[in-house]
């Protein structure tokens, strides 16, 4: 279906302090990884300000966020910062942007910000980037779809896609959801990059990733969840070549504690292929 080149990133959502930050900026670049992501918030911290910070300690990084909350900011500030962070990292920063994750309206509030209904939330969405296309220097935009609204929105105005799975998602039920994004991107649809952001590698138990899905690793490997890459790195290429094949995934992420397997497996795979 596609033959963009893989891309492989990692999302990091924990920085205890700059050095920290830091350095895991460092050690993705020396895994050879293309990707550094920022949750919103990096624990408590502004992604903005802790993104130039690892973009000025790497040189090929490419930085960006998975995925800026669009009700925590003012759109017109924003134009200014990712304009800028385009510029000055020489077009290493990427934009991803999203209407907010569950549970994100009592952080929204405390910054003085309205936390509106999601349908709502997502017509701001495409005001922001309505505002965005109008900046004269403005990086990819990345925006993570699940629902109809929002894959629709990403469908008219994304460069990269994140299908944004549920846990236990199977390749046959995936087939839909990328079969309903094609339709809406109709002729853009080979223009844009698809991304899949996956639970974990590997089918080791992972407590933390089952008390916040209701559902542990194992289990969804075991029923073929498309959110697990097998860890044997055979395996995972087999299946991201399958996976580009049959749905034009080509970049794929995962979260930090996953960043020296996903290397090994990127290795292997980009060697042969």
């Amino acid at each position: 279906m596609t033959t963009k080149p893989f891309r492989f990133g990692i999302v990091a959502g924990y920085a205890p302090d700059l050095k920290a930050w830091t350095d895991q900026a460092r050690r993705v670049e020396e895994l050879g990884l293309d990707t550094l992501l920022a949750t919103d918030p990096v624990g408590d911290a502004d992604p903005l300000t802790l993104v130039p910070a690892a973009a000025a300690v790497t040189s090929r990084l490419t930085l960006g966020t998975f995925v800026l909350a669009d009700p925590f900011r003012d759109g017109r500030q924003l134009g200014w910062q990712v304009s800028t962070l385009h510029r000055v990292t020489g077009g290493r920063f990427e934009l991803g942007l999203g209407v907010g994750r569950p549970g994100a309206g009592g952080f929204a509030r405390g910054l003085g910000r309205e936390f509106a209904a999601p349908g709502e939330r997502i017509a701001r969405l495409a005001d922001t980037i309505a505002f965005l296309k109008e900046t004269p220097e403005r990086p990819r935009l990345l925006l993570a779809g699940g629902g109809p609204k929002m894959l629709a929105l990403a469908a008219r105005e994304a460069d990269v896609i994140t299908l944004s799975w549920a846990p236990q998602t199977t390749e046959s039920e995936a087939d839909s959801i990328v079969d309903n994004l094609r339709e809406m991107a109709g002729t853009r649809f080979a223009d844009i990059e698809l991304s899949v952001n996956l639970i974990a590698v590997g089918n080791a138990p992972a407590p933390q990733i089952a008390k916040y899905t209701g559902v542990d690793v194992p289990e969804l490997a075991a029923g073929g969840a498309v959110t697990v890459l097998p860890e044997n790195r055979a395996a995972a290429k087999e299946t991201l070549l399958r996976w580009r094949e049959r749905w034009g995934i080509s970049y794929v992420t995962v979260n930090s504690g996953y960043a020296e397997t996903l290397a090994e497996i990127a290795r292997s795979l980009t060697a042969g292929g």
